[in-house]
């Protein structure tokens, strides 16, 4: 009687799991729907160039302003290279960031120091680290790549300005200075929207905002803006993008460490 009751209850518990665990298949499966097809809508450019600024903000309202140029070319197989480049003012001029996008496996970066004549390679460790006093990581100036990440679809609800949004969390498979980032993508056309940043220790340490978008050679949507929230320090900074140009030229053989030392 008591065995048969065990095994009953046990049964019963068993089955109790199979909706929760189908419901977090689903979410999976969609979250992973969702990123693949929101990476799939920005692909596909060959190269491209745009300008720029850099708005740092203190916690007590001071501001300073930076303006560079950037380029990225696509090298094949979900793999690409930019290179962000500082053009005022003097005293960061030339400082350029060097980025290597690959699928399925971390990405490399490399930092030109013209004042030291330095190109110093960004560790795995190091690419959580504050990108030139900025509130962006080395990590966040990285194609995030999906392969990079597990997805949960977590629900539908409204992002920045009442948008209709997927709210999806991913999560880092390798090192990172976040456990958790949760992305709003637009329902519309799988823009970003909102990024949360959670640290290790699972606090929200930062917010993403992008605004701005435009629509370039009727496919390709890119923002004007992006805003970073620093939540533990009252910190912001604001990049602001124009000039999208496609089709520049931009050649992937230059976009290399070595050739970061002849950047004038």
């Amino acid at each position: 009687m008591h065995l048969t009751r065990r095994v009953l209850l046990t049964g019963a518990a068993a089955a109790a799991l199979v909706p929760s665990a189908v419901a977090a298949q689903s979410a999976r499966e969609k979250g992973e729907r969702i990123a693949r097809e929101a990476a799939a809508r920005t692909e596909g450019y060959g190269d491209l160039s745009a300008t720029g600024e850099m708005i740092l903000k203190s916690a007590g309202g001071q501001t300073s302003t930076r303006r560079f140029d950037v380029k990225w070319v696509e090298t094949g197989g979900g793999a690409s290279r930019s290179l962000l480049v500082f053009n005022w003012p003097g005293d960061i001029r030339n400082t350029a960031l060097l980025t290597h996008s690959y699928e399925g496996r971390s990405d490399d970066q490399w930092l030109w120091l013209p004042s030291l004549n330095k190109v110093r390679r960004i560790s795995s460790s190091g690419r959580s680290g504050s990108f030139v006093g900025s509130e962006f990581a080395y990590e966040d100036m990285t194609d995030q790549e999906v392969e990079e990440f597990t997805h949960t679809w977590v629900q539908d609800g409204a992002g920045p300005g009442g948008i209709a949004c997927h709210i999806v969390d991913r999560r880092p498979k390798s090192a990172s200075g976040y456990s958790l980032q949760r992305v709003w993508f637009d329902r519309q056309h799988l823009r970003v929207q909102q990024v949360q940043y959670f640290d290790r220790r699972g606090a929200h340490l930062k917010t993403l905002r992008v605004s701005g978008y435009r629509l370039y050679q009727g496919r390709f949507w890119r923002a004007g803006r992006m805003d970073m929230q620093n939540h533990l320090t009252g910190k912001a900074t604001t990049l602001t993008w124009s000039n999208y140009r496609f089709d520049t030229g931009v050649n992937p053989n230059v976009l290399t460490p070595n050739a970061l030392k002849r950047i004038r």
